[in-house]
């Protein structure tokens, strides 16, 4: 015997299938990924390094990861942590995002780290490097995958010392937290290497002139250790010529001080100069020179270390969405996901991410040398695998005070 089955069963069978798809496969719809950048502000060129650093990785997955297409979102930070919260808000709370990523200030990366933290956001930072963010005041859903302030800085104050044999160093920095832990990260090593240093002058960030700063140079330091970028960088560069001190006393920086925003300004007084960072655009690796001329033909310069950052970062979420096979709807996973990768070639190098949701990575030290007429920085020794601890023991060095204006103090 035949049995009818009621219209209204078949309507509501059939409604299953038109309505599944965002029910039942939630993988079919787009990964949301926010993304804050100094777009305006007193940086732009920094916003547009890292947005144009993004866009050139997922340019090459095709805006897609694990088979989902990605909704990229972009938004204004403008250099400052209120509208930093205030686009991250409309980014969890309107646009319903995955993951958050990108922005640089560091009391941005501070001020957002509590919030991302009471909304579970799976957070991504690819350019703030303030210490702390991973280690006395780490979150829990924040893991950066750029660097942090003083991880460049133990090292070379070491081989300042040790390489260089410089005993006496005179700095400048810029007065806020970024050049206070660089700065305390490189006096540490070196003194403890038994070094000394003699003097330390600030910078304040609406700075029109640094002569007056150069003036005070102490003439009896064996070196200059220069916390500056940017305009600031060029500034000092040129003044210091202007000063008759080029070849008097070194100088040596930040690899800010001599990066692709710096260099094309700068001339033979720029030569000699030798810095440190985790990333450096004229290494000679086969995936740094593709990345390099990839870059160059898409926005005809050369890459920053921002859209190195960037572009690797993107990377790196990549890799944790690739694991979970797209399943990017439970925040735990992702962010477990994005602690547990490794990358074992980017055009920096090698990268891991330790206990704390710092990345593990190596740090360049280079030279400024011509090459064809053209300023470039020379890596010159590589301290491979460094941890934001440096040698120290993780649970010694946090009982320590952070980095700061004042510590470590300057000796008499």
């Amino acid at each position: 015997m035949k049995r009818k089955i009621p219209g209204f069963f078949i309507i509501g069978f059939l409604s299953i299938f038109l309505i599944a798809p965002s029910l039942v496969f939630p993988q079919g719809a787009p990964i949301k990924i926010g993304f804050l950048a100094p777009i305006t502000g007193g940086i732009p060129q920094t916003g547009k390094d890292m947005v144009d650093g993004a866009n050139l990785y997922l340019d090459e997955i095709g805006f897609k990861m694990a088979g989902r297409k990605v909704d990229f979102m972009i938004e204004d930070d403008e250099n400052t942590p209120a509208a930093a919260m205030t686009k991250a808000r409309k980014l969890v709370e309107m646009n319903r995002i995955h993951i958050l990523t990108g922005t640089v200030l560091a009391s941005s990366g501070y001020a957002l780290a509590p919030y991302v933290d009471s909304k579970r956001v799976p957070t991504a930072f690819m350019c703030v490097p303030s210490d702390d963010l991973t280690q006395r005041k780490r979150p829990k859903w924040v893991v950066r995958v750029g660097w942090n302030d003083s991880q460049v800085s133990h090292p070379f104050g070491e081989h300042a010392y040790k390489v260089m044999g410089y005993r006496k160093i005179a700095t400048i920095g810029m007065d806020y937290a970024f050049g206070w832990e660089v700065l305390g990260g490189f006096q540490r090593t070196f003194e403890e290497a038994g070094g000394k240093i003699i003097q330390k002058l600030w910078v304040p960030m609406n700075a029109q002139d640094l002569s007056p700063y150069i003036a005070q140079v102490n003439r009896d330091a064996d070196a200059i250790f220069a916390i500056l970028f940017g305009k600031f960088a060029v500034m000092f560069h040129k003044q210091y010529k202007d000063y008759g001190m080029t070849g008097k006393i070194p100088l040596i920086g930040i690899g800010h001080f001599t990066d692709p925003t710096v260099l094309p300004s700068l001339g033979d007084e720029a030569l000699g100069v030798i810095t440190a960072l985790h990333y450096n655009p004229w290494m000679d690796t086969p995936i740094n020179k593709e990345f390099v001329q990839k870059f160059k033909n898409k926005y005809g310069k050369i890459p920053s270390y921002f859209a190195e950052n960037c572009y690797t970062g993107m990377k790196w979420i990549d890799e944790a969405m690739t694991s979970l096979k797209g399943e990017v709807e439970n925040p735990e996973k992702v962010l477990k996901a994005l602690q547990s990768v490794r990358l074992k070639e980017t055009p920096r190098g090698p990268i891991s991410v330790d206990a704390f949701g710092n990345p593990v990575q190596n740090v360049y030290i280079m030279k400024v040398e011509r090459v064809g007429g053209e300023l470039q920085n020379k890596v010159i020794h590589t301290y491979p695998r460094v941890s934001q601890f440096w040698k120290y023991e993780p649970q010694d060095y946090l009982k320590l005070p952070l980095y700061s204006r004042d510590y470590p103090p300057l000796k008499p």
